[in-house]
């Protein structure tokens, strides 16, 4: 309903592509890094637990690079439409992973959540700008050291692993924007919705959404088992893996002279399905 009512009130009730672009910027340098700095600051974590979340994360991201390359050899695309979609099966909705970790895991859910997203986002975004070929490496590098989603979870998780506590009225402070990073992250996702595109790529996205919505849970599944993962966190590495691609990657596209019209098609068609796979692993998982 909430990706419902951010598509009207971008294409229906005339709320511009500027207030959205703002909103987006507001939740991405301030609402999200709140939420996820006091996840991560309120909930026990132990340094043993912590590598066993990165291991697993990195091998869902290694699986999802590769399987998304794999498409070069498999359906020979253009070298301009591989390298815009390939991101579009590893990359992932940050917004909606936060807001279902909460309903499916409560705190200790959420804070799971937010140490995969952490570990993940210089993985993904690496991935993503060395496949587009066109940033320096120093700009990369101070890319990331800015990114604040990747900021945040390296402070909160310092503060937990040395015992720091939240003064109260910071800590409520804190919570209220936690609270409204997930309703206006979902309302944007809506907003981004778009299906002008994508024309002559048909096979091409059909493979990113099997490796992104299919693929890349089944290995989630495969590596919490094999690495023997406790059962919140084993769900939320399927759910994140089972995530679809973020609206950050037709940003991408674009700056970096992808095809960011087909891109945003298949962030629109998988944020849809997702609404039917990601309940159904859920379900198959237990």
């Amino acid at each position: 309903m909430l990706v419902a009512l951010g598509w009207a009130l971008r294409h229906k009730l005339g709320f511009s592509r500027e207030f959205f672009a703002g909103t987006e910027r507001l939740v991405y340098y301030v609402l999200f890094p709140a939420l996820l700095f006091q996840a991560i600051v309120r909930t026990p974590i132990t340094a043993g637990n912590a590598i066993m979340l990165l291991q697993a994360t990195a091998a869902v991201i290694g699986a999802g690079v590769a399987l998304s390359w794999l498409a070069g050899l498999a359906l020979r695309p253009t070298s301009l439409g591989l390298a815009s979609s390939a991101q579009c099966g590893y990359r992932f909705n940050t917004y909606i992973g936060l807001a279902l970790s909460a309903s499916l895991g409560g705190t200790q859910g959420q804070t799971a959540m937010a140490l995969i997203v952490g570990f993940a986002v210089p993985m993904a975004n690496l991935a993503a700008v060395y496949g587009l070929a066109r940033h320096s490496g120093g700009s990369l590098l101070r890319e990331l050291a800015r990114n604040p989603l990747l900021v945040s979870t390296l402070l909160g998780l310092a503060c937990n692993l040395a015992g720091l506590h939240l003064p109260g009225p910071v800590d409520t402070v804190l919570a209220r924007l936690g609270a409204a990073a997930i309703a206006l992250g979902i309302i944007c996702v809506g907003a981004s919705l778009s299906w002008e595109g994508g024309k002559g790529y048909g096979t091409l996205i059909a493979w990113m959404l099997a490796v992104k919505l299919v693929a890349l849970p089944a290995v989630a599944w495969l590596v919490a088992g094999l690495l023997g993962l406790p059962p919140l966190e084993a769900r939320m590495l399927l759910l994140f893996a089972a995530l679809p691609t973020a609206s950050a990657a037709y940003v991408l596209a674009m700056r970096m002279g992808g095809d960011g019209r087909m891109v945003a098609v298949l962030i629109s068609l998988g944020t849809l399905l997702s609404a039917l796979t990601i309940p159904a692993w859920l379900l198959l998982a237990g």
